[in-house]
């Protein structure tokens, strides 16, 4: 997850003059372009291979499908749009805090396209997560940032969001992924996780 600043060679996180532009949820119509804008988060990323997702898959996460658990959206969304085109973009979905015993958002992705950069959009996606969460009664808005990306560090530090620096990420995926999954089905058949 990224947030892409307005000017990457220069570092700066000022959010710039004021948005012209609109942040509302995103809909089915906006799936193609969403699924642009992640792929050029990606490459923005330095991973312009990594995205495997197609719309199709966007759209059934965003919107239920037969894929997402009992038919209804796993991920949802918010668009900037500025002059009725969608520049740019918020994806998250629901955690859980046992210590805090509530749900809280995780933002997956925060985009904005380049030429759209420097207007606050960025700023005014985040801050309607944080108004979400607090309509909800959720305690944390939480995200991951790469540690190369400078600019999008100063600008979550300027709205006061911290560091947690203890923390390191893991991951199993593709072979690592199988691998262990393996071990489960020799010791417990292939019956899933109750529940889900």
């Amino acid at each position: 997850m990224a947030y892409s600043p307005a000017n990457p060679q220069q570092g700066s996180s000022d959010p710039g003059p004021a948005s012209t532009g609109r942040i509302r949820p995103i809909e089915p119509a906006d799936v193609p372009t969403v699924h642009r804008l992640i792929c050029e988060l990606a490459e923005y990323e330095r991973e312009p291979d990594a995205v495997v997702a197609t719309a199709d898959d966007l759209a059934a996460a965003l919107f239920g499908g037969a894929d997402t658990p009992h038919g209804h959206p796993s991920l949802f969304g918010l668009v900037a749009e500025v002059d009725r085109q969608v520049v740019g973009m918020a994806l998250w979905f629901l955690n859980y805090s046992t210590w805090r015993g509530t749900h809280g958002i995780y933002l997956e992705d925060l985009y904005v396209s380049p030429e759209f950069r420097g207007r606050g959009l960025g700023k005014e996606m985040l801050a309607e997560l944080a108004a979400e969460c607090v309509r909800r009664g959720y305690r944390r808005l939480e995200w991951w940032v790469l540690d190369w990306n400078e600019s999008a560090i100063d600008f979550y530090r300027s709205v006061q969001a911290e560091a947690m620096a203890e923390w390191t990420v893991f991951r199993l995926a593709d072979e690592a992924l199988a691998a262990l999954a393996a071990e489960d089905r020799r010791h417990n058949g292939d019956g899933g996780v109750s529940g889900a």
